[in-house]
């Protein structure tokens, strides 16, 4: 590892983090004007799947480049292409007027750049930061992200108030060219080896190899299926706490700027504390904590009749969340062969940008005939009970062992080796 890892790390992270400043601006104000303007979980559910699908469909093929090609370029294209089309529709924004099917053109666009983005920033990671301090940087990055947050609500709350919506794009726009100079002239990145099969392979070739990668794991497949119903439990606390609260308790925009900002000064405590503790020596029962708080605090948000004490559980949700992110991310960092890292993060992203829209495709209409604190208190209860249950699944749970080989499945087909633990 490069001997200036800490001045690339610091430069990489303050690059993503203006990166996050003015892409969440746009999707604050998106996601608020879709509520705002049509109080339908409906709506809001179509915004969503909108903005998922190139996501989910570019993910496999984001993948592939980030193992085949430079990784810091593809962050540099993907921050780039977000820009031109951010800056187009805000001209088209200021000629037309703030049209509603122009957000779902916006969040379907701009959706394209994340999917090449994600599995990159993560894979890129491992390159720049040595393994035993994976876990205190991505909590760094994880507050950083958090404290973007905490400010991108109550900025976006006020550009809302005192100027036109395509402000907000024009804003991304510069902070996306800020990154750009970033990453391009200033990061430094050393080689990393490639897998053998990459040479000459088709980008369908590579992309079953990944996919046959997770399934020749034996510790792989049952985690990203943990993944997989925790995503889907939590669903209507992530997106259907802002509808919850214009109906429940008011549509003013600072109360949907105050959940906003909570959650996000609970995630930048959660990255504090683990940059600082690291979490348990087992990473899987840093997610298990975390997966029963988040339970407790869906229940708590689908009860609680004050505002006041609303907002307390969501900051504790905020807590919670990167305890469960982040020991995810690193033990892929530490585990998974760097030549299939980009392809094994596409799956996660597909993952996280998938399950949790697909489910709303049941959540949303469904928050038309039931009470959404009433979905809250059964998701909730069943997120706990995925708590309760984790610990008593033994290959899960010796994933998150430390130094512990990535073991191949002798009963499915393998692509690949292994990558050990130092």
């Amino acid at each position: 590892m490069h001997a200036s890892w800490k001045r690339n790390t610091a430069l990489f992270l303050g690059s993503q983090a203006l990166s996050l400043l003015g892409s969440s601006l746009v999707q604050y104000a998106l996601l608020w004007q879709v509520t705002l303007q049509t109080r339908s979980s409906v709506m809001m559910t179509l915004y969503i799947v909108v903005g998922f699908l190139p996501t989910f469909l570019l993910s496999p093929f984001a993948g592939v480049w980030a193992d085949r090609y430079d990784r810091r370029k593809l962050i540099v294209l993907s921050d780039a292409l977000i820009a031109l089309v951010t800056l187009a529709l805000a001209v088209v924004f200021t000629l037309r007027g703030t049209e509603l099917w122009l957000f779902f053109l916006a969040a379907a666009v701009r959706s394209v750049g994340t999917a090449i983005q994600q599995p990159s920033v993560n894979a890129l990671l491992p390159q720049l930061v040595p393994e035993d301090q994976l876990m205190r940087v991505n909590g760094i990055q994880g507050t950083l992200n958090s404290v973007n947050m905490l400010g991108a609500p109550a900025l976006a709350g006020f550009l809302m108030s005192v100027a036109p919506l395509q402000v907000l794009f024009y804003v991304d726009v510069v902070t996306a060219a800020l990154a750009i100079v970033l990453v391009a002239f200033f990061v430094r990145v050393e080689a990393r080896p490639r897998a053998p099969v990459q040479e000459g392979a088709s980008q369908l070739r590579e992309i079953r190899d990944g996919f046959g990668y997770i399934r020749g794991h034996a510790h792989l497949v049952p985690f990203f299926g943990y993944l997989g119903v925790i995503l889907v439990l939590i669903t209507p606390g992530a997106f259907l706490t802002p509808l919850q609260t214009a109906r429940s308790f008011g549509g003013e925009v600072w109360r949907l700027t105050a959940i906003e900002m909570v959650f996000s000064v609970g995630m930048m405590v959660g990255g504090a504390v683990l940059a600082v503790w690291k979490g348990f020596g087992n990473r899987m029962r840093t997610m298990v904590v975390s997966n029963l708080i988040m339970g407790a605090c869906i229940v708590g948000l689908g009860v609680v009749p004050h505002f006041g004490v609303y907002l307390a559980f969501m900051a504790l949700f905020g807590v919670a969340l990167p305890l469960y992110n982040t020991p995810a991310t690193v033990m892929l960092q530490e585990k998974v062969e760097p030549a299939y890292l980009g392809r094994v993060f596409s799956v996660m992203t597909m993952l996280s940008t998938a399950l949790m829209p697909l489910s709303m495709l049941l959540f949303g209409p469904l928050g038309e005939r039931v009470s959404i604190e009433r979905i809250l208190q059964v998701t909730g209860v069943l997120v706990l009970l995925l708590g309760v249950l984790a610990p008593l699944h033994r290959r899960l749970m010796s994933f998150g062992e430390p130094h512990r080989a990535l073991t191949p499945d002798p009963g499915a087909g393998q692509a690949g080796g292994v990558r050990e633990d130092a």
